[in-house]
């Protein structure tokens, strides 16, 4: 197992007692922990144990991330993924009896969608208090603080999903929200497009913005369909969904009716819906990989198919539910989203490149047989353990999805029933497939092949390991690491829209619910050209569409910006040295200690002192003053303050002409941040004067989060004021030589302009693997967006949102 897939599994899956002790002592004990506890409710658990446990082997399926933690746990968490959550009442008290169940459904770890279809426009008359209503946007701001307010509880909680009908009077205020710094950052946000509104733009004709029934503005069509495509070019949100086409071909359409998805849109779902999630690894079934008998293994992919099927069918029996309303719709439906993984290295195995029609052809086959053997499975479920309680077989046999099934599939649907009212759906899989060794998420493409992270080692030192891709890796093994690479080896930045959208659109063709897909499109896409990336999706059969196009707000391909001035600069010419205080010897028994000058105990590591690396100088009391000081001072603009931020940052010059930080002082004229600066001035001044390893203050500062949020800088999001006077620090403390690159905690220094002089220095960009953003939790370049998520393929962090 490579070194990133072990440390998503420490951090993620292996459970381990509140006090960190480890219970899972190993991957293995994981995956028969899994097994054994979804094989409990079996008749004859240990058979099923052995089943469940052969099919998790090797990664061949993959339960969703939540399974993987949570299963044969006392932990009060649901094994679910996806929520989508009642409908909201158009009155206070109900508004806010539904926000708690929110609130509830996010603490045990689900991940929400809301329709806020129903509530009235901004400026309607609210009758018998006299108001007008604030309108649906101010509601999601309540909602926002929530999810804040959760994930500051702890780690990383759930996301949320917000979608507005296209006919809404608040529809163009609803597209805009993202525009606002700050705002609304907890949710991702999708319009729901119905088909009479697709036809008005095709038309170009008049479009009614109605609530209640009452027109309040008309609008062309193609105009309200051009702002939505201009805010998502320009901010990548909102999304669209196709409402009616998922109402029109969904299972239940009997005795449901869908207004909202889950956050990344994989699972359209009805009021108080649930879905938990699996995956089928395609790359584990490839026999005979870079030959020209290269192929899948259909029948081992129907086999490992059919009892995925039923582990996340008993997965309803065991799980936790936050609210009783969704136990109930979750237990009359037993719905399932089983899917695939690894897709893209799959294909790369076989020879056929992401998007060519040898690539379509061969996912034909594969889903094929996926959806062949997922229903035929669930047919025999139902023999032997019933029909989902709901089923009503006249009206479920004439739904769209199941007229598309084989004949003999329908006859079985109409003599036995069927045990899970929906059984597919492609889910984002970023951080399982991580762990899987590194496999391709989803059904995306591989994002890169090979990339180089910096790892936190135990001792506050980083070391650099090389992340490759399974397929690249598989292929250097077998062929050498000097053999040129094949035309299928393509990412994610080499290919075209129309590649992402032929595969979505095969792909959603034999999947029962929805997909999760990002198609990346480049910064320097004509705005002509990505609109009809959108109309290409509605044409194909497409239930929806989400591009990533780097943009200011969710952040760029991956820029650093690089000191002009060497970092071993000496200080200003004329600049007094600093008294020190009197010499202290080294502790002799201290293998570690040297002595670095008068006053001065230099400690580093035995091989940091060979490669001249990683020296700290301890002081044993403050030093005193001097009269003048070398520094710099630098101008922070914090969106949510009117005045600017100014932090001076102030250095010693000790032996051999290196600087340190001695003091720092930071300023504003808004005084509402007067008491905390001043504490912060002193507290951190007086740290950096007694000298050590003061490198703690930089990640101590830019670990603070805001439980209000934080802001986009820069391209980045900076979790607070605070971490971003850290990321300042940590600038200087770079560009003076202090830290080195390689010691950089997160080198991205946000939205910073530094003053030295009369102008300071110029900061150019060097460029960083394409399409790569800094990740907010562990700082490092590698937060990539894909199915509708961004995961960091370092860390291992994800958000839907």
């Amino acid at each position: 197992m490579a070194p990133i897939a072990h440390q998503i599994w420490d951090m993620k899956y292996r459970l381990k007692t509140p006090a960190g002790e480890p219970v899972d002592k190993s991957v293995a004990d994981t995956l028969d922990r899994v097994a054994r506890a979804l094989a409990a409710v079996e008749a004859d658990p240990e058979t099923w144990r052995q089943r469940f446990r052969a099919a998790l082997e090797d990664f061949k399926v993959l339960p969703a991330g939540r399974i993987l933690a949570g299963a044969g746990t006392d932990r009060k968490v649901t094994l679910f993924n996806c929520f989508v959550m009642g409908t909201v009442p158009d009155d206070m008290g109900g508004i806010f009896d539904h926000l708690r169940e929110a609130a509830l459904t996010m603490q045990q770890g689900g991940g929400i969608g809301y329709d806020f279809s129903t509530l009235r426009p901004k400026g309607a008359p609210v009758h018998g208090v006299g108001a007008d209503a604030s309108g649906p946007l101010s509601f999601m701001d309540v909602w926002d603080s929530m999810c804040r307010t959760i994930m500051s509880a702890g780690s990383r909680r759930g996301a949320m999903m917000a979608t507005l009908r296209c006919d809404h009077p608040d529809i163009e205020a609803f597209i805009e929200a993202k525009r606002e710094p700050g705002r609304l950052r907890m949710f991702n946000l999708s319009v729901l497009a119905t088909d009479a509104f697709m036809a008005a733009v095709e038309a170009d004709a008049a479009w009614d913005l109605v609530f209640d029934g009452v027109v309040h503005r008309t609008v062309r069509a193609r105009d309200l369909w051009d702002r939505i495509m201009r805010s998502t070019y320009d901010y990548a949100e909102p999304g669209v969904i196709f409402i009616d086409r998922i109402n029109r071909s969904n299972n239940l359409w009997y005795c449901e009716e869908i207004y909202a998805t889950n956050p990344c849109g994989e699972q359209p779902l009805p009021p108080y819906g649930t879905c938990l999630l699996g995956s089928v690894n395609l790359a584990r079934l490839v026999r005979d990989p870079f030959t020209a008998e290269a192929r899948l293994d259909l029948d081992a992919l129907a086999d490992v198919t059919a009892t995925a099927v039923r582990l996340l069918d008993n997965v309803i029996d065991v799980s936790r539910y936050p609210l009783p309303e969704q136990r109930r719709e979750a237990e009359t439906k037993r719905r399932i989203g089983l899917g695939i993984t690894g897709l893209a290295d799959a294909l790369i195995l076989c020879g056929a490149r992401y998007g060519s029609d040898a690539a379509v052809a061969l996912t034909h086959d594969w889903l094929g047989t996926l959806r062949r053997a997922a229903y035929a499975a669930s047919i025999d479920l139902a023999r032997e353990k019933g029909p989902f309680p709901l089923f009503d077989r006249d009206k479920y046999l004439e739904g769209e999805t199941i007229q598309a099934l084989d004949a003999d599939l329908r006859a079985g649907i109409a003599e036995y029933g069927i045990r899970n009212a929906l059984v597919t759906s492609v889910a984002p899989t970023g951080t399982i497939s991580l762990f899987a060794d590194n496999i391709s998420s989803g059904l995306e493409p591989v994002f890169s092949f090979a990339y180089t992270r910096a790892v936190l080692q135990t001792d506050g030192s980083r070391r650099e390991e090389t992340v490759s891709d399974y397929a690249w890796r598989l292929f250097r093994v077998m062929k050498g690491e000097d053999a040129p690479l094949p035309d299928a080896f393509v990412d994610a930045q080499a290919l075209s829209p129309r590649d992402h959208l032929v595969m979505q659109a095969t792909v959603q063709r034999y999947i029962d619910s929805a997909v999760s897909k990002t198609i990346n499109v480049p910064e320097d896409l004509p705005f002509a050209a990505f609109k009809d990336v959108y109309w290409q999706a509605w044409q194909s059969g497409c239930k929806g569409c989400t591009t990533y196009r780097p943009n200011p707000v969710t952040g760029a391909v991956l820029t650093v910006s690089a000191p002009s001035v060497s970092p071993e600069a000496p200080a200003p010419e004329g600049t007094p040295a600093p008294e020190l205080p009197p010499e202290v010897a080294a502790d002799p028994g201290d293998d570690l200690a040297t002595t670095a000058g008068p006053g001065l105990t230099e400690t580093r590591d035995p091989a940091a002192r060979r490669s001249g690396e990683g020296r700290v100088v301890h002081l044993t009391r403050p030093l005193d003053r001097p009269e003048v000081l070398p520094g710099r001072t630098y101008k922070v603009r914090w969106p949510e303050s009117d005045h600017a931020i100014y932090i001076t940052v102030n250095d010693v010059v000790g032996p051999e002409g290196r600087r340190r930080p001695f003091e720092v002082f930071i300023n504003s004229k808004n005084m509402e941040h007067y008491a905390w600066t001043v504490a912060l001035t002193r507290m951190i001044s007086a740290v950096f004067r007694r000298g050590g390893d003061v490198r703690f203050v930089v990640e101590e500062l830019k670990a603070v989060f805001d439980p209000r949020g934080g802001q986009w800088m820069g391209g980045r999001y900076v979790p607070s004021l605070l971490a971003a006077i850290g990321g300042v620090i940590e600038q200087h403390m770079i560009e003076t030589g202090f830290l080195g690159e390689s010691e950089d905690i997160a080198t991205d220094p946000w939205s910073v302009q530094a003053m030295e002089g009369d102008g300071g220095p110029v900061v150019e960009p060097t460029s960083r693997p394409a399409g790569m953003r800094f990740c907010p939790k562990c700082g490092q370049p590698t937060l990539i967006r894909q199915e509708g998520c961004d995961t960091c393929t370092s860390c291992g962090h994800s958000r839907c949102g």
